[in-house]
């Protein structure tokens, strides 16, 4: 099936995905080891706008845990600290937290065998095995790992680092708690610190849709000047393939804090060269179709007898709504995008239908990534390349079994919706 190269940097975004047996340090360019969609879906429906939309309608699955999306953090950093409540209450906002500070003996570069040290010597008492690490003098982000072993059980516990432009969307997605609609976890708090950082605290799994036991326990900090520490831990002695081996990972929550606010871990940041072709400053925050017109507009679009039991936040161009009508949860989502002529080739082939001014049209039904679940579309394209697409599930989640035996909407129904003329005054 055709897609669109913008589509990799969505849901999770992401990728980046966890059907693949990428690794840790593979993974540290990337905004965030968290958010991320935990499910693979039909992507010819879920072409993106744009790289900056991240992980959003596949919602990307784990920019480091990827992946972003409805209802999310925003921090401009140095500034205000901005989270919407999340549905069970964790999610906080918290000041006063301890600020890091740097080491006052800054060190022009750090070898892999240093990062391995310093991991070490922050870690709890305890045996430690299996390390691997990357230097500051290498092309990828630098990164430490090891395996540890404080009685209970072996346990992988890794750390990254990259810099990130204040301000920019790559550091606002560090730091965004994920829909739990989207992406399941227990618990994921933002505090922001004393000197502006921004430090999120998540706890949730390495497969979201629950296929494995392997929890995934992360602590991501971003401080005013673009530094990113992100620290991660499993309870297992491997993120992938290997087996449970404890109930849980070793660090709290407070140890994990402690972990990813530890000084040393800002010079190693600073100690990464520059690319001098990186740009200095973060750019205009795109201007987007504003995602609760998308969302507004799609409810008054819904046919008599569906409720609504939950829907998304202002994330630009996409919206999902969960539909019940008495006979199970059904999520829906929609995208609209303008400009996407460039894609309309990829997207709309022989079983096109086109429409008497012009707009094409196809309808498709495939499976979803869960057993049981389908998913079925209408993607439509107008002639200047404004795109709608919608789907719709028989479950409340892609990362849950279905919950009926068909979506709550039937492919005439999306397909009437994608072509509303409601959505031209959007764009």
């Amino acid at each position: 099936m055709p897609v669109d190269d913008r589509d990799h940097d969505r849901y999770h975004d992401h990728h980046r995905g966890y059907d693949h047996e990428d690794r840790f340090e593979e993974r540290l360019g990337q905004a965030l080891h968290q958010a991320g969609g935990a499910y693979e879906t039909d992507r010819r429906a879920l072409v993106a706008a744009g790289a900056t939309r991240g992980h959003r309608l596949l919602l990307r699955r784990r920019a480091a845990v990827v992946a972003g999306v409805a209802s999310v953090a925003l921090v401009g950093l140095g500034g205000a600290l901005l989270v919407p409540g999340g549905d069970d209450g964790r999610q906080s906002v918290a000041t006063g937290a301890k600020t890091p500070v740097a080491s006052a003996t800054p060190k022009a570069s750090y070898t892999g065998d240093e990062l391995i040290g310093i991991l070490e010597k922050l870690l709890p008492r305890g045996e430690f095995s299996s390390a691997e690490a990357r230097g500051t003098d290498e092309q990828l982000p630098p990164y430490a790992q090891v395996v540890y072993n404080d009685g209970k059980g072996k346990a992988a516990i890794a750390v990254g680092f990259n810099r990130v432009l204040p301000g920019s969307e790559q550091a606002r997605q560090t730091i965004a708690c994920p829909d739990k609609t989207l992406t399941p976890y227990d618990s994921c708090a933002v505090t922001r610190l004393s000197d502006g950082s921004a430090l999120k605290l998540f706890q949730g799994y390495e497969y979201p849709d629950r296929r494995a036991d392997t929890k995934l326990w992360t602590a991501d900090l971003v401080t005013p000047k673009g530094q990113q520490v992100s620290v991660s831990e499993w309870n297992a002695a491997a993120e992938k393939g290997a087996p449970v081996s404890r109930a849980e990972p070793p660090l709290s929550t407070a140890r994990l804090k402690t972990l990813a606010t530890a000084g040393a871990w800002l010079g190693v940041v600073d100690a990464i060269p520059v690319d001098p072709k990186a740009p200095t400053a973060a750019p205009a925050q795109p201007s987007g179709i504003d995602g609760r017109a998308v969302t507004s507009t799609l409810v008054s679009l819904l046919p008599k007898g569906v409720k609504v039991v939950a829907k998304s936040g202002p994330d630009s161009g996409y919206a999902y709504v969960v539909l019940d009508d008495g006979k199970g949860r059904s999520l829906v989502q929609i995208n609209v995008q303008p400009n996407m002529s460039d894609v309309e080739d990829q997207l709309f082939g022989a079983d096109t239908e086109t429409l008497a001014d012009g707009t094409k049209v196809v309808t498709h039904k495939g499976p979803g990534e869960k057993g049981g679940v389908v998913m079925w579309t209408a993607d439509t394209i107008r002639t200047d390349g404004f795109r709608v697409v919608i789907s719709a599930f028989n479950s409340g989640s892609q990362v849950t079994a279905a919950t009926r035996t068909t979506p709550a909407l039937t492919t005439k129904q999306l397909r009437a919706i994608a072509l509303s003329a409601k959505w031209r005054g959007l764009g």
